[in-house]
């Protein structure tokens, strides 16, 4: 009943805009949509629809009959008697509950959304071709390949979506296939390597070099490094200072003459500092039991149908729990019954930028060590629902493909015209292979072996095991670069510019069992300096690694409850630093300021001291650098970090920074700029809520919503969850981002993992199912549900609620 009172609005607007019978363009006849046989009122589950119950299904394809459990929060615990029955189960249930969320996703990664709502797709479509989402996913696709078990789980995957795919008549067809007017077509196992690839462009496709190197011509080299230090001046580093390096390094290569770029006059947004993640894994000797505890929570872009999908794998060799990402096998972050292991994002620098000399208008040849070299020509297809097909061709120098002519308009601002893209996620790689033996690992040495396939997005994978050991690695496929290659664009036609090759993945950062008892990373730099190689000169602001590191160092007999209240964890740590030295400098009567001088620090959701200060924070940034940093729109640039802020206030009182000089015949103090910031934070928020009070409130002004996959379907999302903390909080769940799946683990030697965790929405992606969101609420609240792990489909439990048996 909720889903027909959420969707009637919507479908009622639409069709007293738009029609009824006809299909217009890309969207469907509405006469058809609203009806009782076909319409949407068949994707509403009936109340009752989720009690005890017993099914068979007959699946093509199958070698031996499969059992799937599902327990109260719609989890499939699958159980078969060989890999290739476990993969092709796997595929057909993740279809079963979230079919349209696997094709659009990969539609999209693709570049094929055009297909789907017409036209205004095909520059999205254009883009991601152009940065070769399709061409690094037919590299990974055959690395994947090679390895037989690969090989088998994607082919077997591939089977089990397309049998459930067969299985739907056209009333059946998921809602948003009706609302956007299309069916679904056979799944390939490319599109896995297509989903996977993706995450390359979620996680490793952030790139300001165009920016900075605008900074460089602007003002120079002096002062493109004062202000954009190649490390913070706070910082603790994901592998503690002074750890062990086990291996001799290689030679660095020599670094490439000095060059300034064109720049450009494209706008670029910088990094979205949001996406990042939280993990980390705690010895025995800080726990209750004895034994490790580990915890996860990757941060990502907020959604529904939800980015996770829970489930549990059980064949022979293979017991494993956690969460996946429909459209791959395996299980990406999880445990068995030996190991848990998580993933936070790296942030590395392995996308680069080269200026390309190109001979003649032919575009045919360009210059490279001192020759003309041969461009490849890569043609793509653009099919455009209810138009003539597009054709567009790409040009690839060595490095890679020329995204944007000097000519074109970009689509995404952040992409410099006239360069070639070198980027790791070109490279054929065998994630799949690393996630395989993961899900089978038992103990340290599987763990790493297991890493030694991963590529790209580098992760830092903590570990824990049953054996007492806890680990962390900093893992992925790191070009062998010189120091700060990268950090500005580079000259296309000098060799010395050029990546040398990679460093050897033994040498990767990493730690085992260190002298501080635990594990952490919060997306915050991998080393300290002392690192011998480069790995890149910009991570996310480390805020939120400090304050893990200081509260991990501080427990003592940890517990599952005590970790799941540092993943909920408010505290603001940089308004610990930052608030004193701001509070000094104004001189106002206004309430606001003593909720400030009463503020605990905490970003909870109530409080009001929380949005004056991030509000706050946000106008100083704007007042002390958009005058010189965003003074011309044609020529974008980064805007100086929040800690180099800091450090400008603490000791460059009289930097020239603080006058602004669009205010010609004023000379700005420090003061006067901090005191009109927080005057033009006072008028913004009575501006946007009216007289202070409890309308300021934290979560109010945040508004932190899980959003439909597509733009604007209010209806289909859920918005304005009262949830605490913020981008630098551990706790960071912001307008958009969040803990996207939160889970913790604690092992043991002599029975079963004890597990808990959640995720904002549900298991299913049908907007009538009760599966849908149902598990944000408690997501909101900081809590965390138990998770089931079976060892037998027989197995007693009062949680299940439904059994499948799949046969051939």
């Amino acid at each position: 009943m909720k889903f027909i009172k959420s969707i009637i609005p919507l479908v009622l607007a639409i069709l007293v805009t738009i029609g009824w019978d006809n299909s217009w363009g890309t969207i469907p006849p509405f006469g058809k949509l609203l009806s009782p046989y076909h319409g949407f009122w068949i994707n509403a589950e009936m109340a009752g629809s989720e009690e005890m119950s017993e099914e068979e299904l007959n699946i093509p394809g199958l070698l031996k009959p499969v059992k799937v459990v599902y327990d109260e929060m719609a989890i499939p615990h699958i159980f078969a008697e060989n890999d290739h029955d476990l993969f092709l189960a796997q595929g057909y249930i993740t279809a079963k509950d979230r079919l349209w969320q696997m094709e659009f996703q990969t539609h999209f990664a693709g570049g094929r959304i055009s297909e789907i709502v017409g036209e205004k797709g095909l520059a999205s479509d254009q883009f991601q071709r152009r940065m070769g989402s399709v061409y690094g996913a037919e590299q990974s696709f055959e690395g994947m390949k090679q390895d037989p078990q690969a090989k088998v789980a994607l082919e077997a995957y591939s089977d089990g979506i397309n049998a459930y795919i067969a299985s739907l008549s056209e009333r059946e067809l998921p809602l948003e296939y009706k609302l956007l007017n299309y069916k679904p077509e056979p799944w390939t196992p490319i599109k896995s390597a297509l989903f996977l690839k993706n995450m390359s462009f979620v996680l490793a496709s952030g790139t300001d070099d165009l920016k900075m190197t605008n900074i460089l011509r602007q003002y120079g080299r002096e002062v493109a490094e004062d202000l954009f230090p190649n490390y913070p001046f706070e910082e603790s580093p994901i592998i503690p200072t002074g750890s062990p390096i086990d291996f001799k390094p290689v030679p660095i290569p020599a670094a490439p003459k000095d060059f300034i770029g064109l720049g450009s006059a494209m706008q670029t947004p910088e990094k979205d500092p949001n996406i990042g993640s939280n993990n980390w894994a705690v010895s025995g000797n800080k726990t209750v039991s004895g034994m490790p505890i580990l915890a996860n929570d990757p941060h990502l872009t907020l959604s529904l149908p939800s980015i996770w999908y829970q489930v549990q794998l059980v064949a022979p060799g293979v017991n494993v729990y956690g969460s996946t990402m429909p459209g791959t096998p395996n299980v990406i972050a999880g445990f068995n019954k030996n190991i848990a292991w998580g993933v936070t994002n790296v942030g590395s620098d392995v996308l680069d930028w080269y200026q390309v000399k190109f001979k003649d208008a032919s575009k045919l040849e360009y210059w490279h060590d001192g020759q003309w070299k041969k461009t490849k020509l890569r043609i793509e297809t653009f099919k455009i629902k209810g138009k003539k097909d597009f054709v567009d061709t790409v040009f690839f120098t060595h490095h890679g493909p020329v995204v944007y002519l000097s000519h074109e308009k970009t689509f995404k601002p952040n992409i410099p015209v006239g360069h070639a893209l070198r980027w790791i996620a070109h490279e054929k790689s065998q994630e799949l292979t690393t996630f395989y033996r993961l899900n089978r690992a038992k103990n340290y040495t599987d763990y790493t072996e297991a890493l030694r396939y991963f590529s790209a997005p580098a992760q830092n994978f903590v570990f824990a095991s049953n054996e007492g050991d806890i680990a962390l690695w900093v893992n992925g496929k790191f070009p062998l670069k010189s120091r700060l290659q990268g950090k500005y664009l580079m000259d296309g036609t000098d060799p010395a510019a050029d990546w040398k090759g990679f460093i050897p993945q033994s040498h990767n950062p990493h730690v085992k069992n260190p002298a501080r008892q635990f594990v952490s990373s919060a997306n915050q730099f991998s080393t300290d300096p002392s690192y011998p190689y480069y790995l890149g000169w910009q991570y996310a602001p480390s805020e939120r690694g400090r304050r893990i590191n200081e509260r991990l160092t501080a427990m003592q007999k940890v517990t599952i409850d005590s970790l799941r209240g540092l993943q909920n964890d408010n505290f603001n740590i940089r308004a610990r630093k930052l608030l004193p030295l701001l509070m000094r400098s104004v001189k106002s009567n206004h309430q606001a300021l003593g909720v400030l001088k009463g503020w605990n620090l905490q970003n909870s959701p109530e409080s009001v001291g929380a949005t004056i200060f991030e509000t706050w924070v946000l106008n100083l940034q704007s007042a002390l650098w958009d005058d010189e940093f965003a003074a011309d729109e044609k020529v974008p640039m980064n805007r100086p970090a929040i800690d180099r802020t800091i450090h400008l206030i603490e000791y460059e009182a009289n930097a020239r920074w603080w006058d602004n000089v669009k205010t010609k015949g004023k000379n700005e103090t420090m003061e006067q700029i901090i005191s009109s910031s927080f005057q033009a934070t006072v008028d913004t928020l009575v501006k946007h809520h009216g007289a202070l009070g409890p309308e300021w409130a934290w979560y109010k002004h945040k508004q932190t919503g899980v959003r439909h996959l597509i733009p604007g379907m209010d209806a289909l999302s859920r918005l304005k969850i009262p949830i605490g903390g913020g981008g630098s909080i551990v706790n960071a769940a912001t307008t958009k981002t969040g803990p996207s799946w939160r889970f913790i683990v604690e092992l043991s030697k002599t029975g079963n993992p004890k597990a808990y965790g959640i995720y904002p929405g549900g298991q299913s992606g049908n907007p009538g199912s009760v599966h849908y969101d149902d598990l944000i609420d408690t997501w909101a609240k900081g809590e965390l549900r138990p998770l089931l792990f079976l060892e037998n489909p027989n197995q007693s439990s009062s949680r299940i609620r439904k059994t499948i048996t799949l046969s051939k």
